[in-house]
């Protein structure tokens, strides 16, 4: 197994790890018995817990990067409100279905990281696009993109925190009625 392999395979087990058993789970021994590797085996790749934290902000902001990238959104110019917010609800819907270890781990961390700026601020701005969805609010027309795009991410942020944790968390993904709730709930956004 490469050197990169054995990294990627550490930073998805600290994921899941986090998700499962929370964040105080997260040590180096913890990982090691999770993936039967000798003793010290994640220390030798991620020698702090800091380092650890660094290498899962950026495999969430990686994964978020190239799901987005992989979406197929219609255009803002051609698409109407409602069809452009069915295609962002697919993706969402996609992210809470696949990705679930990444919300929960995600939003641990970045309360627990709220008195680190650097970190904080890396896995706060991993998983949504404000400077996508500012090109989505100035290709719609809205008279203050700016504005319109940092309120879109907080709704989504919110959406998809009831979805997993909150009120909503037993409607399960990868279900129409799932993409029905959220295209509901951006279409009443979008319009307003």
């Amino acid at each position: 197994m490469s050197t990169t392999d054995r990294r990627t395979r550490i930073v998805d087990a600290a994921i899941e790890l986090i998700a499962r058993r929370g964040l105080r789970a997260l040590t180096h021994r913890a990982l090691d018995t999770e993936l039967e590797l000798p003793p010290g085996s994640s220390s030798y790749y991620f020698r702090t817990k800091r380092a650890l934290i660094e290498a899962i902000a950026d495999r969430i902001a990686d994964r978020s990067r190239s799901d987005f990238g992989a979406a197929r959104f219609e255009a803002p110019e051609t698409a109407g409100l409602p069809s452009i917010a069915h295609g962002i609800a697919v993706w969402l819907d996609r992210l809470l279905l696949e990705r679930r270890d990444h919300l929960i781990a995600r939003h641990a961390l970045i309360v627990d990281l709220i008195g680190d700026p650097e970190l904080h601020g890396r896995l706060a701005n991993s998983l949504f696009s404000t400077e996508r969805a500012r090109e989505l609010f100035r290709a719609t027309g809205f008279p203050d993109p700016d504005t319109a795009a940092a309120d879109f991410v907080a709704v989504l942020e919110g959406a998809v925190f009831d979805r997993f944790a909150g009120n909503r968390s037993a409607l399960p993904a990868g279900t129409p009625a799932s993409i029905t709730q959220l295209t509901t709930l951006l279409t009443a956004y979008l319009r307003h």
